[in-house]
């Protein structure tokens, strides 16, 4: 889980340059980074929403698993 100044951090790389916040977030080759950087290539504000709503509301794929079963997300 991610701190509080983390949080801040990505949320305001995200707003800079869109595709760096949710890379720190999520990696390089996630689907979120794609997305976020096809978005920012299309249009900058596009880009800049959708980072936010990945850093603020997706999990990281990591929660989704629990020990050796699948865990449902919940949003």
């Amino acid at each position: 889980m991610a701190t509080s100044c983390e949080i801040f951090c990505e949320i305001l790389l995200a707003i800079l340059l869109p595709p760096l916040g949710v890379f720190f977030r999520h990696g390089c080759c996630s689907l979120e980074f794609c997305i976020c950087l096809l978005l920012t290539i299309l249009g900058y504000i596009p880009g800049i929403i959708y980072a936010l709503y990945v850093i603020i509301v997706v999990r990281d794929r990591d929660d989704y698993y629990c020990e050796d079963h699948y865990r449902p997300i919940l949003v």
